[in-house]
């Protein structure tokens, strides 16, 4: 066996036996402060090193098993960390005091940041259209434009707290602004 192959065996081997332990931040060795492109760099670091095609020509299903398994895992961890959104919500369920059940980003980790993203965004079309042209006009500083823009996506929802959050933010911005001239 090749110091590679043996030194792959014994990382994976490792890593296995731990690998539900782990949250998404410890399987790429980061921070988790770390930034958009430490977690690219990480990404590609550790699925180079647990590629599945660097064991498929070897007879050993258990050590091609857990390369599998890990990569898989890392595969999991970009997916969720590149992701603004699904990072925070990950960041804060590894972070509370369910951490154990939270280690994996699921599908009711997914249902959730829908829920919670329909709130903030809207759950019909026009409001989702409407709050995107609201987040916009409020990015580039049209403050008053912001504020029309959601109120008229609370037309097509008037019980979303959020809008009316958004618009109390651009409302108080733009008195802010005001002031300030």
């Amino acid at each position: 066996m090749s110091p590679e192959l043996l030194e792959l065996t014994v990382e994976s081997e490792a890593i296995a036996g731990i690998l539900d332990e782990l949250d998404y931040f410890q399987i790429l060795q980061i921070p988790t402060t770390a930034g958009l492109a430490e977690v690219k760099k990480a990404y590609y670091d550790e699925s180079r090193r647990f590629h599945p095609d660097r064991v498929f020509h070897l007879d050993d299903a258990e050590l091609k098993g857990r390369v599998n398994r890990i990569y898989k895992r890392i595969t999991e961890a970009y997916s969720v960390l590149r992701d603004e959104v699904r990072r925070g919500k990950y960041l804060a369920d590894v972070s509370g005091p369910e951490r154990a059940l939270k280690l994996r980003y699921d599908e009711q980790s997914e249902k959730e940041l829908k829920k919670a993203r329909d709130e903030e965004a809207g759950a019909t079309p026009n409001g989702r259209k409407l709050f995107a042209a609201g987040l916009a006009a409020l990015q580039a500083g049209q403050l008053d434009a912001a504020e029309r823009s959601f109120k008229m996506a609370l037309l097509y929802e008037p019980a979303n707290e959020r809008l009316k959050a958004r618009i109390d933010e651009a409302r108080g911005r733009a008195l802010a602004a005001r002031n300030e001239g």
